[in-house]
């Protein structure tokens, strides 16, 4: 795997873990699996039937928990504390045959990506959330998969393409983020 194929596996794997940490673990262990994906031999452990089994129990489980508007919030809620860490370290073996001090390094950038990724869909989803019709939400939760999909597919498939599109989306986000907690606290102090 050369350098761009590496940080590009190591972003990918960081940003999706903003929006679905399940499908990412689940995707990328039975893409390796069945060999569609070279993963680093720090990562295949992903590939293990048992956690391609686990991933995809809980992909099943999130799926369904993010089309519901009363319990989506929740697990967005819990998630932070999950899907934040995981992101980093997915990122950190990610290169984890480089130096360690690499490792760390993408540990860092993929834990604040992850965080940044998953601070948009919680904050957006938050403002989506107060429609009272469900509809919005569930169309919300399908676009944010698409959006997913397509990025694994640019980051596996084609690195370079997906490194410049995450480039040109955290330029967004630096733009959104202010916007959407603004609009957040809104709720929250009307509410």
């Amino acid at each position: 795997m050369d350098t761009i194929q590496s940080v590009a596996l190591a972003a990918g794997l960081a940003w999706g873990s903003g929006l679905r940490l399940y499908a990412v673990l689940f995707a990328a262990g039975l893409l390796g699996r069945l060999g569609y994906l070279e993963l680093p031999q720090t990562l295949q452990v992903l590939e293990h039937p048992w956690v391609i089994g686990a991933s995809g129990a809980m992909l099943l489980v999130e799926f369904l928990a993010d089309k519901i508007p009363v319990v989506d919030p929740f697990w967005d809620a819990v998630h932070s504390f999950i899907r934040i860490p995981a992101g980093a370290i997915l990122a950190a073996l990610a290169l984890g045959n480089y130096d360690p001090t690499i490792g760390v390094v993408a540990a860092i950038l993929g834990g604040t990506l992850t965080a940044s990724v998953h601070a948009a869909k919680a904050g957006g989803r938050a403002l989506i959330n107060v429609s009272p019709e469900p509809f919005s939400n569930i169309v919300a939760s399908f676009g944010e998969e698409a959006v997913l999909i397509a990025g694994l597919y640019a980051a596996f498939a084609h690195p370079a393409v997906f490194l410049v599109l995450l480039l040109l989306f955290l330029t967004l986000l630096v733009w959104l983020l202010p916007r959407l907690w603004r609009g957040v606290r809104k709720l929250a102090v009307s509410g």
